[in-house]
């Protein structure tokens, strides 16, 4: 057995949400033609039939509201471009007119043929490039996220092809149960971010609340060395109020903030990384639950059927589906510092399956029963071939604890700044690029942009409304709109009229996280 192996003590997954491999990872092409991305001719049809090449524009946040339609029958006409024939073929033409349906906009429904460059997001595309890059990672089922995470669960969605609580049968148990009833006893652990972001396994959950514990149970534990066994773990599903301020998603589920996950992926792979012992004996998944109807240009393949057929009514089609074939390609990236760096995986085809049959088959052998699919279903471990651990892992800079675009009034309208790795050394430069043109009212203190109107307006409505202090006001605008100064003079305006206090919350929705 390969070092790695007999070092390899944990296995961590973290599923993310609703971006396909394209959008994310296909601009990898262009530096390492063994990536199976974009070359920037791929094309759909709009409505008037003109055909939209893909574009490396897409933002972080705001072109993808409404969220791409990824329910069964809009996957389909997705990947079948409307032909509903019994000889039809996946051709992958159908993703701007899918999304045109949902608001009858041509312009808009171009923006899921947009993808991200490797600059936008340094921290999935540095960990693809520097560790194991899955060139044919499919989602399980042509569809939204339950069911697909059901598969990576369960290895079978039980007949489910929607969004609906998979309604278990009994007949399969989950790879957690599987490793906390065997014998001897294996320790597994799902962790959700928080109380009102929740889990979704929250089914499980009621029956079985010792597999639970928070992010913050995760860093603990990464900290201590006592991850168990096999971790799942869950991003932030929901912007929500805590009694620190706001917290933003990090699923990246479209329209969520794609560089808070971004955030988010570092912050987990740091924590394993920091501890030289949990690092040398750990293998951590990143990938995505679907596609979330995104433009991908590899068709799905066919695969081997669960034994469960979701019915006419359930698939919304017309006709019944075997679960014969995949869903739509997704990012997936190993990490592992018994990887060798530059790994792309090609010839192989993997999905969410793949999850439960690896770690069966690794923690606990010859098991049953186990669907047809899983057993089919091609694993990873071997990936980890390296005779010597590697000493140049890259590190990411970021804030101890997940960004949650809570902004002081005392920090400039600078941004966020993550350390883009650099690989064996702690150094690291800005992730934040400087912005060409931007000009900063905080820096003259004179109001360039022409803000004051609005705030004596604000001001006059709070005061008219007597609003018992404090006051909390949430701001949304790109780099350059002035919230910073905005907030600083709401914030001047009450002090000198009144004693309230004003408490910045200054989203930026569209290129970075202040």
């Amino acid at each position: 057995m390969p070092p790695g192996l007999d070092n390899l003590k944990h296995v961590v997954v973290l599923m993310m949400s609703n971006r396909s491999f394209d959008h994310m990872l296909g601009a990898l092409k262009a530096q390492d033609p063994r990536i199976d991305g974009l070359t920037g001719n791929e094309s759909n049809p709009d409505p008037t039939d003109v055909a939209i090449k893909v574009q490396p524009i897409a933002q972080f946040q705001g072109e993808l509201n409404p969220d791409p339609d990824h329910h069964f029958p809009s996957v389909d006409f997705q990947l079948f471009g409307g032909d509903s024939s019994a000889t039809r073929v996946a051709n992958m033409q159908g993703f701007v007119k899918s999304y045109f349906n949902q608001q009858r906009d041509v312009k808009h429904a171009q923006n899921v043929m947009h993808y991200f460059t490797p600059d936008k997001l340094p921290v999935l595309t540095t960990l693809a490039k520097e560790f194991a890059v899955f060139n044919c990672w499919f989602s399980s089922v042509p569809g939204p996220g339950r069911c697909n995470r059901a598969f990576a669960h369960y290895g079978t969605s039980f007949g489910r092809v929607t969004n609906d609580d998979v309604t278990l049968d009994g007949s399969y148990k989950s790879i957690f149960e599987r490793m906390i009833e065997a014998s001897p006893a294996r320790t597994s652990k799902i962790y959700y971010y928080d109380a009102q972001s929740s889990t979704s396994l929250v089914s499980m959950l009621k029956k079985q609340p010792e597999l639970f514990a928070t992010y913050g149970q995760f860093l603990a534990d990464c900290y201590k060395g006592t991850l168990p066994d096999y971790s799942f773990v869950e991003p932030n599903y929901t912007n929500h109020e805590t009694e620190k301020g706001v917290e933003l998603a990090t699923d990246q589920h479209p329209d969520h903030h794609v560089q808070a996950g971004e955030i988010f992926i570092a912050l987990v792979y740091n924590a394993i990384r920091q501890n030289p012992a949990l690092w040398k004996s750990t293998a951590l998944l990143i990938t995505y639950d679907g596609h979330g109807g995104i433009y991908d240009h590899v068709a799905p393949p066919a695969c081997t059927p669960d034994g469960f057929v979701a019915q006419p009514n359930d698939t919304g089609t017309g006709q019944s589906f075997r679960f014969d074939r995949l869903g739509a390609r997704v990012p997936a990236v190993l990490v592992s510092p018994w990887i060798p760096k530059g790994t792309v995986v090609s010839g192989r085809v993997f999905e969410h399956a793949s999850i439960p049959a690896t770690l069966t088959n690794f923690f606990l052998g010859n098991y049953a029963p186990r669907t047809d699919r899983e057993l089919s279903a091609d694993t990873f471990l071997d990936l980890l071939t390296l005779n010597r651990i590697r000493t140049d892992a890259p590190g990411f800079g970021v804030p101890e604890l997940p960004h949650s675009a809570r902004v002081n009034m005392s920090e400039s309208d600078e941004g966020l700044e993550i350390g883009v790795p650099a690989t064996g050394t702690s150094e690291h430069s800005p992730l934040r690029p400087t912005i060409a043109g931007y000009r900063s009212d905080m820096a003259s203190g004179e109001d360039l942009l022409g803000i004051m109107p609005e705030v004596e307006t604000l001001c006059a409505v709070v005061a008219a409304r007597d609003v018992e202090p404090p006051i909390s006001i949430g701001l949304f605008g790109d780099w350059g709109s002035g919230k910073t100064f905005f907030m600083q003079q709401m914030q001047s305006e009450f002090n000198r009229n009144s004693a309230a206090m004003v408490q910045c919350l200054a989203l930026y929705r569209q290129e970075h996280l202040g």
